[in-house]
């Protein structure tokens, strides 16, 4: 058994594509596969071909440069033609998903990088464009998070502000009227 276990490892090691994995889960061996060239038959038979992006626990798949393939019979033909077509950045619903097979490993350089690299990345410069909240002043929240926008929400600042206290002495009204007792006294004495 040891001798046949290591001569299956090692082809398994020597195989091109896909890395080999043995007990790892399902999501870790689709994480492996992110970038390569995949193909994705759906349950209508229609085959999908592109660039493994992403995935969920739906088992959804996003594919990159994506083309579609479907065999069609013309009416009064025996032969069957196979049709293509150019989808883009597609997203697989995965209840429709039957096989997911490699079709390529992934490139082995991006352009992007070795223009910027290069050097040849294009005119401009890589800066803000100026939209959005102004940055704020040292110590001070940023202006849309200072509080409420001015006349929402409750009284202003000056309201709630705690007042002075006035102090003023008792006030004296005079005498009272005519047949009224004064104050203090009950009516009738």
């Amino acid at each position: 058994r040891g001798a046949s276990h290591r001569v299956a490892r090692s082809v398994a090691a020597a195989r091109p594509g896909p890395p080999a994995a043995m007990a790892t889960p399902k999501a870790n061996k689709m994480l492996q596969l992110i970038n390569y060239r995949m193909r994705v038959t759906l349950q209508d038979s229609r085959v999908l071909v592109g660039k493994f992006m992403a995935f969920d626990k739906h088992m959804n798949i996003v594919l990159g440069d994506c083309e579609e393939y479907r065999r069609i019979v013309p009416k009064g033909k025996k032969e069957e033609l196979e049709e293509r077509r150019v989808l883009g950045l597609t997203l697989i619903r995965g209840e429709n998903v039957v096989s997911l097979s490699v079709e390529g490993p992934p490139p082995k350089d991006d352009t992007r990088v070795k223009a910027v690299e290069k050097g040849d990345a294009g005119p401009g410069a890589a800066a803000a464009a100026g939209r959005g909240v102004p940055p704020a002043a040292p110590g001070m929240a940023a202006p849309g998070l200072a509080g409420p926008a001015r006349g929402v929400g409750g009284p202003s600042a000056s309201q709630m502000a705690p007042r002075p206290a006035v102090s003023a002495g008792p006030v004296s009204y005079g005498a009272p009227p005519p047949g009224m007792p004064p104050p203090g006294m009950p009516p009738g004495g």
